[in-house]
Order: C-alpha cells, then structure tokens, then sequence
C-alpha cells in the first residue's frame, strides 16, 4: 500500500507491508506531475512499516530511476528494518540520487525543508 502527499520541497510517500508493481505506477505518475510542476523536487520516501516488495517493482524501479536520475533533487529515505535499508542502499549506487537515511519522518521533514547551501 502506499500514501503519496504534495509538500512544497516535492512529495512525501510512506509505503505498507508490501510495494507492488501497481503501488509503483501511483508512485511514479505523482513523481512524473510534480516534475512537471518544479524543478527536481525532493523525495521522502517513509520505508519504515515496508515489510517486502515485489520483483517486477523493483526492477520498474530501477528502470525508473536510470531514466530520471538527474531529474529529482534529494532523497530523504526513513527505514528501520536492515535488509530493506541494504535494498534502498543497493538501488541508490545504481543511480545518481542523493540519498539520506533518517530513523523518524520528523528528522527526515527537516533535513528536505532546509535549503541546501550553494
């Protein structure tokens, strides 16, 4: 299952229990509007109640990500479980994205609301 809100430094999305295929495609259609809408939004991603994933998102996912790699600003990833962080880890060398691991939303809020320095 997955919770996409629009924030104004771009999207925060929490997933639960397991990121299918067709979560995927809500995801990447709210990603596709809001590029379309600013330049290289910010992600949160809320990976925290994520229990599995299916094999087919995973490699949409990576498919995604190739092709839109230098289009997304940071990406602010909160993940308590280990082999879902080593997943997100392996998918983020396979890509150019700035990523930043955080334990709460809170923290992860915080860090995408303040401007990056030049």
């Amino acid at each position: 299952m997955i919770s996409i809100r629009e924030q104004a430094y771009g999207l925060d999305v929490a997933l639960y229990n397991e990121f299918t295929l067709a979560d995927f495609k809500l995801f990447e259609d709210a990603l596709t509007k809001r590029l379309a809408e600013r330049d290289k939004p910010d992600v949160l991603l809320d990976l925290a109640d994520l229990k599995d994933f299916t094999l087919d998102m995973a490699l949409e996912e990576l498919r995604f990500v190739r092709e839109h790699e230098a289009d997304f600003g940071r990406v602010a990833i909160v993940v308590t479980d280990i082999w879902i962080k080593l997943a997100a880890h392996i998918a983020g060398l396979l890509s150019k994205t700035r990523c930043q691991y955080f334990d709460t939303v809170e923290e992860a809020q915080a860090w995408l609301e303040n401007p990056v320095a030049a």
